[in-house]
């Protein structure tokens, strides 16, 4: 079966690992399946190649020497068209990727991990980041989330004078679940499923951090949520018009 992704998929993508074994082992691995792959040992080389080149996508280890890849993922969140970003952490590490969902990262690898394993998450959030890209010409739904307008076919969510709040391509996809879905309960399985998400644990945090976040960009006050509900035991439900 050939594994290279499609050629119309993001293929640019930069390793930023402090293991140099398993930095190369990454690097000859998605160059095989066809990706274009630049290296970096510490944020700082990662901070250069992004300046000679522009990534789709970078492995992000969160535990290096010299600046962390919490504080990396700060910055690469707040640059123009930020790339996607998949933390790679020790297995254990659950604060660190709460931390990380949190700024904004797409998605987590443990280690130790299989290769084909790496990926498929590559692969998974490349067909994402495409998908979010707008269409020229494309017109869609447009669905009230508050003060807010989130555009099905541009896939972009917008205040109402028309500026523009920058969103990962899952939280496009949680917002949409929710938007095609208006008053019906969402358990996280649910959410993860029409998420495109379907490799993660159900059980985990994921989803909480990212509705967490995504409060914080379309609620008036996000510690009291009218948007977005919590449903104790069940999951979230989206209710139109109680943003105002």
């Amino acid at each position: 079966m050939d594994e290279r992704p499609a050629s119309t998929l993001p293929a640019r993508v930069l390793v930023v690992e402090d293991e140099a074994d398993l930095r190369e082992a990454m690097v000859e691995y998605l160059a095989h399946q066809g990706f274009v792959v630049q290296a970096a040992a510490d944020a700082a080389a990662a901070r250069t190649a992004l300046s000679d080149q522009r990534a789709d996508i970078v492995l992000l280890d969160l535990n290096m020497p010299g600046e962390d890849g919490l504080s990396l993922a700060r910055w690469l969140r707040s640059q123009p068209a930020a790339p996607g970003i998949i933390m790679v952490t020790a297995a254990a590490d659950l604060a660190d990727r709460v931390v990380g969902l949190e700024l904004g990262a797409d998605d987590y690898l443990g280690k130790p991990f299989a290769l084909r394993e790496l990926l498929a998450r590559v692969r998974a959030l490349a067909r994402r980041l495409l998908d979010a890209r707008p269409v020229r010409g494309q017109t869609g739904r447009r669905v009230a989330m508050g003060n807010n307008i989130l555009d099905l076919g541009t896939r972009r969510l917008a205040t109402s004078d028309g500026s523009e709040i920058p969103l990962t391509a899952m939280e496009f996809d949680l917002l949409a679940a929710f938007a095609e879905r208006p008053g019906r309960v969402l358990s996280r399985e649910q959410l993860l499923d029409l998420a495109h998400d379907k490799d993660s644990d159900p059980f985990d945090r994921s989803i909480d951090v990212r509705i967490t976040r995504i409060r914080r960009k379309i609620e008036v006050d996000p510690a009291h949520p009218r948007i977005i509900r919590t449903v104790r035991g069940a999951g979230y439900v989206f209710r139109p018009g109680d943003g105002e």
